[in-house]
């Protein structure tokens, strides 16, 4: 009887949540505590043209320092026709989205758990890839400095809204198959 109250005594205490500033009582197993806050789990990341407000100032003014500070001196090379660049460059979203795809994918690859090769990869799969677009002769930045004596800024304009969404005039009998969903052409 007495070793029943005995066992009973030690699930009693087993069961008993642990106390955050007790050792766990997993601690022999080499078991984490299961009781206590869970660890922060770091919030995923975002492409920046979907952030707002203060988020998106924040995260641009990050992006802006690593762009002046290490991508510029180190990969931006001479400004020419054939590579363009913008000294207002953070108000044409498609580089910064560009740019700021780029940088997500170097703190990725410069990340330890990222091996030895991390960042050859990221030299490969990514740097590569994006200095051709962004800076491409008939690129995002084509209508902007293409010498470092005549800086200039062009924000060229984009294509007009799809044909499909603008008719809505009697030459739509035209086209049937143009029209409302449900309808039938």
């Amino acid at each position: 009887m007495a070793q029943s109250a005995q066992q009973a005594q030690q699930l009693d205490h087993l069961a008993a949540a642990p106390s955050p500033d007790g050792p766990s009582p997993f601690a022999a197993f080499g078991m984490p505590s299961g009781g206590g806050p869970a660890p922060a789990v770091p919030p995923e990341p975002r492409p920046i043209l979907e952030l707002e407000g203060e988020e998106y100032e924040d995260e641009l003014d990050a992006l802006s320092d690593w762009v002046d500070d290490f991508f510029l001196p180190v990969y931006g090379a001479e400004v020419t026709t054939a590579a363009p660049w913008c000294l207002q460059w953070q108000e044409h979203d498609e580089i910064v989205a560009w740019l700021h795809a780029l940088w997500m994918a170097y703190q990725q690859h410069r990340d330890p758990e990222a091996g030895l090769s991390g960042m050859l990869v990221w030299h490969r799969d990514f740097l590569t890839h994006t200095l051709a677009v962004i800076r491409a002769p008939g690129g995002p930045l084509s209508a902007c400095m293409t010498s470092p004596d005549r800086p200039a800024h062009r924000i060229l304009p984009g294509p007009p809204p799809s044909t499909r969404t603008q008719r809505t005039g009697p030459d739509d009998a035209d086209h049937p198959e143009v029209g409302t969903p449900g309808e039938q052409a």
